[in-house]
């Protein structure tokens, strides 16, 4: 679909907070100190699994400048899900601030708050604990055994997700081939340069404030209403900003142990975990097995594939649920497979807990599929490009289960603008055979939205300032993914403003609109809808007082920078004088708030492809040269989708190739920092073209959907595919790991 003309969507538009993070201006919250302030430490278990026999905290209690010592016997005992998004919403709740039992090493038994971080640091040494040990457990399939003993409940798989669409086993029995093979993918850490940080205060009505770099403001202040009895008027979260996050920051995980802190001294209280308690305390991707069967006829059509997946959920059930639903609905966007089931079981764990992490889900069945599909298309002697091309959704494309629409989906553009552009690589030199090349490919999908899960809702306010310049409210959260400035851009394009007259509070459960929360891609695809039909109501708001002033029919009228004209008189008004109207004469104001709401998920699209040259008596990968071209529907922001791209092609290349966080035997984690755990680099990063199909999307503002958790999802196996193709061998683990040949 041709441009509009648009004046800033699409254009290449820095983030509004940008020149603040750069130059060290800006304030995350532990670069916060408010007047009184307490520091907190944490006391993590030692143990995997143990029932707290005793505990005694008289000397750290007695030690000069501690205020507070919290554990199970003095905090609310009331259980929450961590990713508690609605009021009335029921997940397994089976987490709480303290509790008698831990389940992980890492799990939280007691907190200080004292005068100085050194001080509670010495105080959490001084606290004395009995533990009972308990059988533990780290993998998942010993955990779900039946005679396992019960981390949480009568059973350690957490629940079941089942999705079929027509008859497998009919499709299995007419295929000509029929391939099974099973894969895993690891717990990762997401890496986000801030750490984990919260403070909390109760102010004299006993109003609870809670600020907390969290992506989840709204729903964090329904889980501290449920544990501390409040009505939702009496606790007020706020988001300063966040040095990123991936999923990693969704969740509730430190914000209730501040907050009862700070109701037990008064005071507020701050708590920073530095890296190794972020890495073992908070949340990790889902690791996973998956076990995918496909049956293929010669001609290479797919005509039933049945996926089988067991996630580690860890010690707390979360995001269990969630990511394994996610899961099984994004593998019914992408192709058109009459016969395709899916079925999902998290399974409890003595590990540190999953959670949500950029893609969701996504980045574990799409490897597994893709990874296998290519071993299928070599099977069968065939391209594998025209084995995707064959059986990829169409732009008519629907849900097999439900027979619905699923938007505009445009894989097939992708893969072809892909392969356009891999014509353009120059020759790689194997070195006399030092080297083995080889190229890989692989589709990744995500959804847009939290439809068909639950409510997916946000509501935005803008209020018009007497030089009509603006104040946008918005319950979104800026983490670096640029939402904030896509709505801003939504206001300026509509209103006619530059961006500088725009102004953003932002993340604050008081003064801003409701919003479910800052995931499921529903940055682009929601949010910004949001602001889009507030930015249009206050619009015509403007453009109402402006025909009263003009005397002129509102239909005539349009907006220029400066001034409100009619195309039809010619008769204009300065802006600042319509506003001097609105509230001298019409003694109004103009104050507009907008919601949009989800009614369908339609996929967002990816096609990538790998270059590796492997070093053969090594086998150490470099991946030399990346494309990734991306169905966006319509690019908001260019510069920030670049951006995007290039941070999940880094994301998911460390996956493939080498990040692990690797629990030993005794359910401890070794990889605990960034000595250990090791992340892509830089200077490891391949020559890398990005590109993007923009083929509106009916049901996204301006025609967008979104982009930033889909990019991630190709990366893993378009890379393990390229390795597979230079080694000619299969690789079904993650990370890559060389074996010889």
């Amino acid at each position: 679909m041709t441009d509009k003309g648009y004046a800033v969507i699409g254009e290449r538009v820095p983030i509004q907070d940008a020149v603040l993070k750069v130059t060290g201006q800006y304030k995350f919250t532990d670069d916060l100190k408010l007047p009184g302030m307490l520091y907190a430490q944490v006391l993590f278990s030692p143990v995997p699994h143990a029932r707290i026999k005793s505990i005694d905290t008289s000397a750290a209690e007695a030690l000069p400048g501690v205020r507070a010592v919290a554990t199970y016997k003095n905090s609310p005992r009331v259980r929450y899900n961590s990713t508690t998004r609605l009021y009335t919403q029921k997940w397994i709740e089976n987490e709480c601030i303290f509790d008698d039992t831990v389940r992980f090493i890492g799990d939280r038994v007691a907190a200080v708050a004292a005068d100085t971080l050194e001080i509670a640091k010495k105080a959490v040494r001084l606290i004395k604990v009995e533990y009972e040990e308990l059988p533990y457990y780290t993998d998942p399939l010993e955990a779900m055994a039946e005679d396992a003993y019960p981390i949480h409940g009568d059973s350690n798989i957490a629940g079941k997700i089942y999705q079929n669409a027509g008859d497998v086993e009919k499709g299995l029995a007419e295929a000509d081939y029929v391939f099974e093979d099973t894969y895993t993918t690891p717990a990762v850490h997401h890496g986000a340069i801030e750490t984990h940080a919260a403070i909390a205060y109760v102010d004299p009505r006993g109003k609870l404030t809670v600020i907390t770099a969290n992506q989840n403001t709204f729903g964090t202040r329904i889980v501290l209403a449920r544990i501390f009895g409040l009505p939702l008027s009496r606790i007020r979260v706020i988001n300063p900003g966040m040095g990123g996050a991936f999923g990693g920051k969704l969740e509730v995980t430190i914000e209730p142990v501040v907050a009862q802190l700070a109701r037990m001294t008064g005071r507020p209280v701050k708590l920073t975990y530095n890296r190794k308690e972020t890495m073992i305390s908070t949340r990790t991707r889902h690791a996973a097995i998956i076990t995918i069967k496909t049956g293929v006829k010669k001609d290479g059509t797919i005509v039933a594939q049945d996926i089988k997946v067991i996630t580690n959920t860890g010690a707390y059930a979360g995001s269990a649920m969630n990511v394994v639903g996610a899961m099984s609905g994004k593998v019914y966007k992408v192709y058109k497979i009459p016969n395709l089931r899916f079925t999902g079981y998290p399974v409890y764990t003595n590990t540190p807990s999953a959670g949500a992490m950029r893609g969701y889900g996504s980045p574990q069945v799409f490897f597994a599929q893709q990874c296998q599909l290519q071993k299928i298309a070599k099977a069968l002697n065939m391209d594998f490009a025209e084995l995707q091309l064959k059986n990829l959704v169409d732009p008519d494309g629907i849900d097999q289960r439900t027979g619905k629409s699923i938007g505009n989906p445009r894989p097939k553009d992708c893969l072809r603008r892909a392969l356009e552009l891999q014509r353009n690589w120059q020759p790689l030199s194997d070195e006399g055979g030092k080297y083995a090349i080889g190229v890989g490919m692989a589709l990744g999908c995500h959804g847009n939205s939290t439809f068909d899960a639950h409510l997916d809702k946000a509501s935005i306010i803008i209020k018009m300032n007497e030089d009509s310049s603006c104040i946008l409210f918005s319950g979104s959260h800026e983490m670096g993914q640029a939402t904030i400035t896509a709505q801003m851009q939504a206001v300026a394009e509509i209103l006619k403003l530059p961006l500088d007259m725009i102004d953003v509070v932002c993340g604050d459960t008081d003064l801003c609109g409701w919003t479910v929360g800052d995931f499921s891609s529903r940055g682009i695809y929601i949010s910004l809808y949001a602001a889009k039909k507030a930015a249009e109501a206050a619009r015509a708001a403007l453009l109402r007082a402006a025909a009263l002033l003009l005397e002129e029919d509102v239909n005539n009228l349009d907006l220029s920078e400066s001034h409100v004209y009619s195309r039809v008189s010619g008769k204009r008004v300065e802006r600042y004088r319509v506003m001097e109207y609105v509230q001298q004469v019409l003694k109004e104001e103009i104050i507009c708030t907008a919601s949009h709401h989800a009614t369908r998920a339609p996929g967002s699209y990816g096609f990538h492809i790998a270059r590796v040259r492997v070093e053969k008596s090594t086998g150490k990968v470099e991946v030399t040269d990346y494309i990734a071209v991306q169905d966006v529907g319509k690019v908001i922001n260019r510069l920030g989708a670049e951006g995007q791209v290039e941070g999940a092609v880094q994301m998911g290349i460390g996956y493939a190739l080498c990040e692990k966080l690797e629990v030993d035997a005794e359910g401890r984690v070794r990889s605990s920092s960034f000595r250990q755990y090791k992340m892509l680099r830089a200077a490891n990063m391949p020559k890398l073209q990005v590109d993007f199909v923009e083929e509106y999307e009916p049901t996204g503002p301006f025609g967008a959907k979104s982009l930033a958790e889909c990019a991630v999802v190709a990366v893993a196996p378009a890379v393990i595919n390229a390795i597979c193709n230079a080694l000619d061998i299969e690789i079904k683990d993650l990370p890559y790991s060389y074996r010889g040949q």
